[in-house]
C-alpha cells in the first residue's frame, strides 16, 4: 500500500460518517428535535472527556515549545489568513457588507477540530491529537475575539463568555495535571472511563454535522451566490495552506505541531461561520456554499496535500 493510499484511507472514513450522517437522517433515525441535546453531549461531555484522555500523560504536552507555540500560531495563523482573505474580496462585488464579512469568515477559517482530529489519530497518534488541542486554544480565542468582531462589524458584548467553555477548561485542567505528575497517579478505571468516552466523541460529531448539513441543503437549491465559491475553494484549499505549510517548515516547532499544520493546511471550511451567520446577521447560504463546496473539493485536496506536506515537512 502506497503513501497516497494510506492518506485516501484515512480521509475516506471522515467524509463517510458525515454521509452516513446525512443517511440517518434522511430515514429518521436521527431527528431534528434530538441535534441540540447531542450536541450537547460532544461538546460540553464526550470532547472534554477526550480531551483529558489525549493531554493527560503526553509528554509532547510537557514542552513549553508546544504549550506557548502552538495556541499563538493557532490564533496568528487565522488572523493572518483572515486578513489575506478580506483584502482579495475587496476586488469582489458583494450585494451587502454581512456578506463580504460571511465570505471572509467561511474562506479565511478552516476546520480545525472535527476533521483534523480523527485524522490526528488515524495518520498520527495521540501525542499529536494533544497538541492539536493546545492549537486550537488559540485558535478559539481568535473565532469568538477577532473572528466574531469581524462577523457583526464590530458590534459584540459576552466574547468571553464563549471562550470559557468545557473543552477550553478541559484542556487548561489536562496540562496542569500533566505538568504536575497528577495524572500518573489517577485512578486506573477513571482513566480508562475517560479513554472509551473520548472515541465516542468525533464519530458522533460527524454523524450529527451531516446530519445538520443535509438540513440546510434546501438553501443552496438558488443559483444566487454559487460564483463566490470558486475564489473561496482556491483560497481555502491552494492559497492558505502554502502559508501554513511555510511556517510548519521555518519555524522552530516540535514534530508534533508540524503535524498539526500540516492537517490545518489541508482542511477545508469550518462549519461555525454557518453557525456564526445565522446568530450575528451574517449570510448563511454564502457560509453552506462555501463550507459545502470546499468539503467536497478536499476529498481529493486534502490527500494531496497531505501527502506533498509529508515529504516535504520530513514527517
Amino acid at each position: 500500500m502506497n503513501e497516497f493510499t494510506t492518506v485516501l484511507n484515512a480521509v475516506i472514513p471522515v467524509f463517510a460518517i458525515m454521509g452516513a450522517g446525512l443517511g440517518v437522517r434522511r430515514l429518521n433515525l436521527l431527528s431534528e428535535e434530538a441535534d441540540q441535546s447531542l450536541l450537547r453531549v460532544v461538546v460540553n461531555f464526550l470532547m472534554p472527556c477526550l480531551i483529558l484522555d489525549t493531554v493527560m500523560n503526553n509528554p509532547a504536552a510537557r514542552e513549553w515549545r508546544n504549550l506557548t507555540l502552538a495556541p499563538l500560531i493557532g490564533f496568528a495563523t487565522i488572523l493572518a489568513s483572515l486578513g489575506l482573505v478580506w483584502l482579495v474580496s475587496a476586488g469582489m462585488k458583494f450585494p451587502s457588507q454581512p456578506t463580504r464579512r460571511t465570505f471572509t469568515i467561511s474562506a479565511g477559517l478552516q476546520n480545525y477540530g472535527y476533521i483534523p482530529l480523527p485524522l490526528a489519530l488515524l495518520l498520527f497518534d495521540q501525542q499529536t491529537a494533544g497538541i492539536l488541542f493546545l492549537h486550537n486554544l488559540g485558535v478559539e480565542i481568535c473565532v469568538w475575539t477577532v473572528v466574531l468582531l469581524v462577523m457583526t462589524g464590530g458590534r459584540t458584548t459576552g466574547a468571553w463568555s464563549q471562550i470559557l467553555n468545557p473543552p477550553l477548561i478541559a484542556v487548561l485542567l489536562s496540562v496542569a495535571l500533566n505538568l504536575s505528575g497528577a495524572a500518573a497517579h489517577l485512578p486506573t478505571v477513571l482513566t480508562t472511563a475517560l479513554h472509551l468516552l473520548g472515541q465516542c466523541a468525533f464519530p458522533l460529531a460527524l454523524l450529527l454535522i451531516g446530519a445538520m448539513l443535509g438540513d440546510n441543503l434546501g438553501e443552496l437549491r438558488s443559483g444566487e451566490g454559487w460564483w463566490r465559491v470558486a475564489p473561496a475553494i482556491l483560497l481555502r484549499l491552494a492559497i492558505l495552506p502554502v502559508g501554513i505549510l511555510l511556517l510548519a517548515r521555518y519555524l522552530p516547532t516540535s514534530l508534533e505541531l508540524r503535524r498539526v499544520l500540516l492537517m490545518q493546511a489541508a482542511m477545508p471550511s469550518a462549519l461555525v461561520p454557518v453557525i456564526l451567520a445565522r446568530q450575528y446577521g451574517g449570510d448563511s447560504g454564502t457560509a453552506l456554499r462555501i463550507v459545502i463546496g470546499t468539503s467536497l473539493i478536499s476529498l481529493a485536496t486534502t490527500p494531496l496535500w497531505i501527502r506533498f506536506g509529508m515529504k516535504w515537512l520530513n514527517l
